[in-house]
């Protein structure tokens, strides 16, 4: 008998239409170079707020991360939303799997909204795509937030068994779990206090909505972080940078945020919120929002990111 019902697809649904009763419109920019970039961007954008770009972590599209935090956000900046490549509908036919080349793509689709200037804020994966934009593109990017992201792993954090995996094999097949069991074994490691187990029909639905499609180029997005990955090669970026870290990570544990916030110095905050894992957005949304809304309302940006930076023609 076909499936006539998807609990995943139905919650999709209800997220599209939050974003756009929250005057968020969808757009798909072709770059013209075998990309497909997917944004949400404000339906009608304001010369006096400042920009804002939104950039979500490995699991479900953008939607799923960032939901509840666009109605307070809204009303004090413009707020652009997109798809990394390889989740919702964006994606490539180029082989380019770095964060550097997914800012690239991000920043392009920028310049067609005519948006020159931005604070950044990224969750997980998407802060190591953040962290990569404000250093590539300095004068353009404002504040910078950071949400448990391990931009300062090296490669052989692995190998001295920093992490809970063993291999970059072993943390595909939980970031991109192929049955329930693995779902479930994620959500132990993302939370603190995991949430209660759902049904096996509904994590299979997820799965199979969420999971299935650009698996092979996902897997390659993770084995990019890794390969070669070394401190002295990181850029130290300048902008204002808070950086934000649940007590017990257990996907980039807490080392990875002291030595983050070292590495960028002085202009570096960091927030450590107590007795919460890596999903902070999600298990402690009210205490993570409040640091970040306060920063970006309270941090004065940096010189030339202080207007809202849209071009007119």
């Amino acid at each position: 008998m076909a499936k006539c019902f998807s609990f995943t697809a139905s919650r999709d649904s209800c997220y599209r239409y939050s974003f756009n009763r929250a005057g968020l419109k969808s757009c798909t920019t072709d770059l013209n170079d075998g990309t497909i970039i997917h944004c949400w961007t404000p339906k009608s954008h304001s010369q006096t707020k400042p920009n804002l770009l939104l950039i979500h972590g490995f699991g479900a599209n953008a939607m799923w991360q960032f939901n509840d935090v666009i109605p307070p956000l809204k009303s004090k900046f413009n707020v652009y939303v997109p798809d990394l490549l390889f989740f919702g509908d964006s994606y490539t036919t180029r082989p380019e799997r770095t964060e550097e080349f997914q800012a690239q793509c991000v920043m392009a689709v920028m310049e067609r909204f005519k948006v020159e200037k931005m604070d950044v804020l990224g969750l997980s994966y998407g802060g190591f795509v953040a962290y990569s934009m404000a250093a590539q593109f300095k004068e353009r990017v404002g504040r910078v937030v950071l949400g448990c992201a391990g931009v300062c792993l090296e490669e052989k954090d692995v190998e001295d068994g920093m992490f809970k995996v063993n291999s970059v094999e072993e943390a595909a097949d939980l970031l991109l779990p192929r049955n329930p069991e693995k779902v479930r074994e994620l959500l132990k490691l993302s939370f603190y206090k995991p949430p209660p187990s759902a049904p096996s029909c509904f994590l299979s639905d997820f799965i199979e909505v969420m999971c299935t499609e650009y698996r092979e180029e996902k897997k390659e997005l993770i084995e990019a972080l890794h390969k070669d990955r070394k401190l002295s090669n990181l850029p130290k970026i300048t902008q204002p940078t808070l950086i934000v870290w649940g007590e017990y990570d257990q996907i980039f544990p807490l080392e990875l945020a002291h030595r983050l916030k070292r590495h960028i110095g002085e202009n570096a905050k960091l927030e450590i919120i107590k007795n919460v894992g890596h999903a902070l957005n999600a298990e402690r949304p009210k205490e993570w929002f409040t640091h970040v809304k306060s920063f970006l309302l309270d941090t004065p940006p940096t010189q030339g990111n202080h207007t809202n930076g849209h071009k007119t023609d």
